[in-house]
């Protein structure tokens, strides 16, 4: 039986990103109110979420209030939190952290985090000239809204650059009306992953959470890059990894007066850390696969993070996964395609039972699950167990009890956990301090 008192939650989003968040706060028996900023995008969430036209008005309606995204959203959410308003969101500065990369790198220098060499660039003739002035291996990384553009960041493979001035020439000529501002970053090699904590105004609540991303569309991490196809991750006490790294952002963060969580992506080997960008507001499907590690409530853990309360977050032990169902025209954009194979595709359910289905891009019409917007990502699936191992199996069993024509995914996510956890062990960075 739930004890917790009801509360308003209204949540604030630009391209309805955190819609499985309301559903599960709405199904913990809380009111909710979801505003969703991008028409295109109006009908996600219909049937399992009441929606609002306007968020403004109900801003004395919240008991807390919830943004999901960057790209401007963190100066209104400060701007509530000023107001004495429970808000989980960032400020105009931890915007800037992700929209612009090199923001973010001299952020991490200037607080003692080593970091990869990079040199930014506003003309595409000029980065040619540097690569071939300077042969390297380079990674291409747009700044600003250009870099959800997923298929534009390149990682260099030849020792010379080569190829990474071939594709600065076909950027040139095709995206130079998009990518205004990039990086050449240099290229390590070594072990990716992510740490993220949730922060509450003041510091960082443990536990923390190691992630490692999945972003090339096909098994074996080959094909285009995605936004994301799944997610590995386990919950730890403080580490090396997060002392050399988030931690050294904290006392920043407490004079933002930040609420939300804040992850950042790093390559590592055995000679160093090199952070890569941060994320600085829930991750997609990292923030749908966390909540099913809390032992209580989303809608308790939400407006305690908001009040200041400080206590150790209570999650479950052991490993976690989360695979995406995505459909056509996935990870393109591609009207067309979307209404002609995936607009209104039917989800099955082959037995009557959600456990561990997230929604994405999904409405309810007449008691059917349909995919909607214009993205095709459908469902995130999640598993939990000891190992990694159990927490696979789990994932994709329940996924072999979905129908949805057209689906696609990754068998694979979790699988380098094998071999990445030797070296990140040998390496000494996921010791617990």
């Amino acid at each position: 039986m739930n004890t917790e008192p009801k509360r308003n939650y209204l949540f604030v989003s630009g391209d309805a990103l955190h819609v499985d968040c309301a559903w599960r706060i709405v199904r913990e028996g809380h009111d909710v109110k979801y505003y969703i900023e991008n028409k295109d995008d109006a009908d996600i969430g219909d049937g399992f979420v009441p929606k609002v036209d306007e968020w403004e008005p109900h801003i004395g309606w919240a008991d807390v209030i919830v943004f999901d995204d960057v790209l401007g959203q963190g100066e209104k959410a400060a701007a509530l939190r000023e107001q004495g308003k429970l808000v989980i969101g960032g400020t105009a500065y931890t915007d800037r952290l992700e929209d612009d990369r090199s923001f973010g790198q001299d952020e991490l220098k200037q607080a003692g985090v080593s970091i990869l060499n990079y040199k930014e660039f506003t003309d595409f003739d000029d980065a040619i000239a540097h690569v071939k002035a300077n042969p390297r291996k380079y990674v291409i990384k747009p700044s600003g809204e250009a870099q959800n553009i997923k298929r534009l960041l390149f990682v260099g493979m030849e020792d010379d650059g080569s190829d990474v001035v071939r594709v600065l020439e076909a950027y040139k000529r095709v995206w130079s009306d998009t990518i205004k501002v990039f990086q050449l970053q240099n290229r390590v090699t070594g072990v990716e992953v992510a740490v993220g904590g949730f922060f509450n105004g003041k510091r960082f609540l443990e536990p923390i959470n190691i992630n490692f991303e999945h972003k090339k569309l096909f098994p074996g991490n080959i094909g285009p890059a995605t936004g994301e196809m799944g997610t590995s991750m386990f919950w730890s006490k403080s580490n090396r990894l997060y002392n050399a790294t988030l931690k050294k952002m904290e006392a920043k963060l407490a004079s933002e007066g930040y609420v939300g969580y804040m992850d950042l992506n790093c390559i590592v080997n055995s000679q160093g850390i090199y952070p890569l960008e941060f994320t600085a507001r829930f991750g997609y499907p990292t923030i749908q696969i966390q909540t099913d590690a809390l032992t209580g409530s989303l809608a308790d853990f939400f407006y305690q993070i908001a009040s200041g309360n400080d206590a150790e977050i209570k999650v479950k032990k052991g490993f976690q996964i989360g695979v995406r169902l995505v459909v056509p025209p996935y990870p393109f954009r591609d009207k067309e395609t979307f209404e002609s194979y995936s607009k209104n595709a039917t989800i099955v359910f082959k037995k009557p039972t959600h456990d561990g289905v997230h929604i994405e891009d999904v409405k309810l019409v007449n008691d059917e699950w349909l995919v909607t917007g214009s993205a095709g990502v459908a469902l995130v699936v999640a598993g939990a167990g000891a190992t990694m191992r159990e927490a696979r199996v789990q994932a994709y069993k329940r996924i072999q009890n979905i129908l949805i024509p057209n689906m696609y995914y990754r068998d694979d996510i979790g699988d380098r956990w094998f071999e990445d956890s030797d070296k990140l062990h040998t390496w000494g960075y996921l010791r617990e301090n």
